[in-house]
């Protein structure tokens, strides 16, 4: 076959789950480091005339992966192959996607630039942060959305086994879309938080918009970081009568207090992909549960190198 896959450092788990489910095994290329840190990248076998999809979440070390990425693209590009496909499963940069403040920078912007600069033909993503981002490109941007993978799990673990009815929750107004889509999707309500300040320099109040009383409510979002609004969010929902909370989000970025702040909350599981790899503490967390995205990712593959419709498979 004509066409290669690659893995940078970032996912070495999720890669080597796309490659089983597509049927062919990862190319052979070595990421190391200087010992002044500077990357290098060598590819061991020949890609010349191949479609190349390379593999790698720039998530955290953002910067690290993010230059991987870059280099390994210039490396296919040097090395001749036919087109290069960026697999960016968890985009980093993408909550700086507009100006908040003056003389601010739009950083998401400038990834795409230096991904397009380096020499890539397409980008393949899962659930972008701001859908506009992908007007950020001059090139094809398939994006993925983990809502199937989701709703699945949902139906199968939650569904069945609930007495209580189902209503789907957007922890703010930005979410609302997100939140639709899912209850559209299993036939449940629909809820929304709306947080406000009601005095300067006190803690936003959470005030719950909708029907959450003795139903089982799922929050979802596409990240969780510190996991403060979202826990906050799942104490509102139990105070407003909801029989349990769980949460459905993509990109586990957990940082800083967030596995602490999950495992004390009244969350009764937060369920995300494997987009990006989980840490040790975050491993150890009962509450949390880890879905592959590697098969959906590995579908859009096949697509994209037979030149079919990738929208079909949310269809």
């Amino acid at each position: 076959m004509d066409v290669k896959l690659f893995a940078g450092n970032s996912n070495p788990v999720l890669a080597k789950g796309i490659s089983e489910a597509i049927g062919i095994p990862l190319g052979k290329a070595t990421v190391k480091r200087f010992s002044d840190g500077e990357i290098n990248v060598e590819i061991q076998e020949s890609v010349r005339g191949k479609k190349v999809f390379i593999i790698q979440s720039t998530s955290e070390p953002a910067n690290e992966n993010i230059m991987e990425l870059l280099i390994m693209v210039d490396a296919f590009k040097r090395a001749s192959a036919q087109s290069i496909t960026a697999v960016i499963p968890y985009y980093g940069y993408a909550r700086q996607d507009r100006k908040v403040a003056p003389r601010a920078p739009i950083s998401a912007k400038l990834i795409a630039d230096l991904l397009q600069i380096a020499g890539i033909d397409r980008v393949l993503t899962v659930d972008l942060h701001a859908g506009q981002i992908q007007g950020f490109f001059d090139i094809p941007v398939d994006h993925l959305y983990a809502l199937p993978v989701m709703v699945n799990y949902i139906q199968k673990e939650i569904i069945e086994k609930a007495d209580n009815d189902i209503v789907i929750v957007s922890p703010d107004a930005g979410g609302v879309e997100r939140a639709r889509a899912y209850a559209k999707k299993i036939k449940a309500g629909l809820a929304i938080i709306d947080k406000r300040r009601d005095r300067p320099n006190q803690s936003k109040a959470l005030h719950v918009i909708g029907d959450v009383k003795d139903k089982i409510a799922i929050i979802v979002d596409d990240i969780v970081d510190t996991a403060g609004t979202l826990c906050n969010s799942a104490e509102a929902l139990i105070k407003n009568g909801a029989k349990a909370v769980y949460a459905c989000i993509t990109h586990p970025v957990l940082t800083g207090p967030a596995i602490d702040r999950v495992s004390n909350s009244q969350l009764t599981e937060l369920i995300v992909t494997d987009t990006i790899p989980l840490k040790e503490n975050a491993q150890k967390c009962y509450r949390i549960k880890v879905l592959s995205v590697a098969s959906l990712l590995a579908e859009a593959i096949k697509r994209i190198y037979h030149e079919d419709s990738v929208s079909s498979l949310f269809e």
